[in-house]
């Protein structure tokens, strides 16, 4: 886009736009940070203060507005590409992988995100209004639960808490077609309990469980512990199934060992879905385990795990992958309709 074009959107948008174009791309977070302080500092000035600051060049008077980010600021109320959104949309705004545009078309939503409740970068609005924009009908806010408390998972009073913010944020987008569904990533515990209550556990739409402790236990408990959370009643996707980190910021670790045929094959009776999970640091279930689980006849579900509204587009990853060892979509279930979804999700009564 070059820097000459026209700008129209205002300067809340031009800043969030460079944000998601910042995470989508797994810049660092402090990167990030400032764009979207900027725009959430400006949301609650009128156009015409905005418009004057920038004219007068007392945009940096502002709480969290600096030297570049008022750049951004001053381009966009006049009118104009700012130069850091072009070099973005130049370099950045590009397919993130070759292949897997049809499966991708095929999905409606993505049932693993989370947010500034627990570790994730934003607030849940923000997540939402993104997923919107991508052109999800649905996305499942799954922050973590309490065990994992270096990640500030929800205690049941937490949680509740939220529950009712999600119902303010649908109230507030109406009845279109996007719905922010409730959902929570829970911690299978050593025993493959569930790290929350059932209370707390039935009031949700969706349950993703996953393990985030004692990634080299042994095999064989490992199974065990995998086989009861997935038998569960509560459990309706087995997230990032090795634990397996391949690339990234916090280096690599090995694949959990365990029986990965009894493992799914439980997934199979108990009608839960195995997550592809797309963020690149852990393409995970590794390949091999990916075609297993397909020839067992799993459902699967493919997640952004997104910890930022700009990483919800790694959807792109998992959908090649899915393309890649021929996943039918009707198999994907979050290729299927918000109704559909939730009466799989539903626990059985």
């Amino acid at each position: 886009m070059p820097t000459e074009e026209k700008w129209d959107q205002g300067p809340v948008a031009a800043l969030r736009r460079i944000a998601f174009l910042l995470e989508r791309s797994r810049a660092d977070t402090y990167k990030v940070k400032a764009y979207r302080n900027a725009a959430a500092g400006l949301l609650p000035l009128g156009e015409d203060e905005v418009a004057e600051r920038a004219a007068a060049g007392t945009l940096q008077e502002l709480d969290g507005i600096g030297a570049s980010t008022a750049a951004v600021i001053s381009d966009a109320v006049d009118g104009r590409v700012p130069e850091r959104l072009a070099r973005l949309e130049r370099d950045e705004a590009g397919p993130l992988v070759e292949g897997g545009e049809e499966v991708r078309a095929a999905l409606r939503g993505d049932l693993h995100s989370h947010s500034d409740w627990s570790d994730g970068g934003s607030p849940i609005e923000e997540m939402a209004f993104t997923a919107m924009e991508l052109g999800h009908e649905y996305l499942v806010l799954t922050d973590h639960s309490p065990r994992l408390s270096v990640a500030h998972g929800l205690s049941a009073a937490r949680l509740a808490r939220q529950l009712d913010v999600v119902d303010a944020v649908n109230a507030h987008l109406g009845t279109g077609g996007f719905r922010l569904l409730k959902g929570i990533e829970v911690d299978i515990l050593d025993d493959g309990g569930l790290d929350q209550s059932e209370e707390m556990l039935g009031r949700l739409d969706v349950r993703v469980a996953s393990v985030h402790s004692a990634l080299r236990m042994d095999a064989r408990p490992m199974t065990a512990r995998m086989v009861a959370a997935v038998g569960h009643p509560m459990t309706n996707v087995l997230g990032h199934c090795t634990g397996r980190l391949v690339t990234g910021s916090r280096g690599t670790r090995p694949s959990s060992e365990f029986d990965a045929r009894a493992v799914f094959e439980a997934c199979v009776e108990h009608d839960v879905a195995v997550e592809i999970n797309a963020r690149p640091e852990r393409r995970d279930p590794p390949s091999r385990l990916i075609e297993l689980a397909r020839d067992l006849g799993c459902l699967f579900s493919i997640d952004s795990d997104a910890h930022a509204p700009g990483q919800l587009d790694f959807l792109a990853y998992g959908c090649a992958r899915a393309e890649e060892f021929g996943i039918e979509a009707d198999r994907i279930v979050n290729t299927w309709t918000r109704e559909r979804l939730l009466t799989w999700a539903a626990p059985a009564s």
